[in-house]
């Protein structure tokens, strides 16, 4: 057997950010007086570096042919790769995730203590062990759910694995569109809407008072965000569980300046007056490593 091939796609923390980014006066400021605001920078950033320190050194150690990806956003390609490791939080994790099809994927939580990761099974303190065994193919892994979604007769993504934000590009403002489901049709005004997946139940959907689906269901939900009825009837179609793959959501836009946004700030699509989005399920899975399909 060759030498494994390996794709690390690790965060640029905040303070990389400012660092790259011409080292802003403000932050500068903040971060010299230790502002609250920024106090936790530097040391997310030394537990980020020593946690990818230790995936870089462990993949060397197992023999694996590695290419680091700095920044969670940049594309990649994943065909020919044994094994994708994200280094971060669910963020990069979801990032990374729109570049792979097939190839299994790792994520590793670099600074627990500053950053959420529902989907990362691998830490610095177990890492090692987890690495090693997924190379082996001994480590367990769960496949999910993800969401294709098209605008007009574009296919924007067939990879979100956790759920498409629709709303007004300015967020104070009143989202319109047209929410069709089966027969049933309604015009509405809201704060936008979520359209997720099963994996993205527990997130930004359960927030908005959706509901929590099992890990590995297929079904898709909906819910909207602070729905407007004013004196009239209320809105009907304001959260529901999509249970036939048959089925589809179908949202017309009515606004003038419109914006998908797919797993996160990442992936941004445009979407022009009168379009239609379709959000169904995707026929491309995704094999996340070392998770537990009972967490919730």
């Amino acid at each position: 057997m060759g030498k494994p091939h390996v794709v690390i796609v690790a965060k640029l923390t905040a303070l990389e950010r400012y660092e790259r980014e011409g080292r802003d006066p403000r932050i500068r400021s903040l971060l010299r007086r230790s502002d609250p605001s920024v106090r936790s920078w530097k040391k997310a950033h030394d537990n980020h570096q020593r946690t990818l320190e230790v995936v870089e050194e462990t993949l060397e150690r197992l023999g694996a042919t590695t290419w680091l990806v700095r920044g969670a956003g940049n594309q990649f390609d994943a065909r020919g790769i044994d094994l994708v490791v994200s280094v971060g939080g669910d963020g990069t994790l979801l990032a990374a995730s729109h570049n792979v099809s097939r190839t299994p994927i790792l994520g590793v939580n670099s600074s627990p203590s500053h950053s959420v990761g529902f989907f990362c099974s691998a830490r610095r303190g177990n890492v090692r062990d987890m690495l090693s065994q997924a190379l082996e193919g001994r480590l367990h892994s769960v496949t999910l759910t993800r969401m294709r979604v098209e605008v007009g007769k574009r296919v924007v993504a067939s990879r979100v694995l956790n759920e498409a934000l629709f709303c007004h590009a300015i967020p104070a403002a009143t989202s319109r569109y047209i929410l069709r489901y089966g027969r049933q049709r309604e015009e509405q005004r809201s704060s936008g809407l979520w359209v997720g997946t099963a994996a993205g139940s527990t997130g930004a959907i359960r927030s908005a008072g959706g509901e929590v689906l099992p890990l590995t269901s297929r079904a898709l939900q909906l819910v909207v965000r602070e729905p407007y009825t004013g004196r009239g009837s209320p809105c009907k179609l304001t959260q529901f569980v999509v249970a036939d793959r048959r089925r589809k959501v179908i949202v017309q836009n009515k606004m003038q300046d419109a914006c998908l946004f797919l797993d996160g700030p990442f992936k941004r699509v445009a979407v022009a007056l009168g379009e239609r989005m379709t959000f169904s399920e995707s026929d491309e899975e995704l094999t996340v490593l070392g998770l537990d399909s009972s967490r919730a």
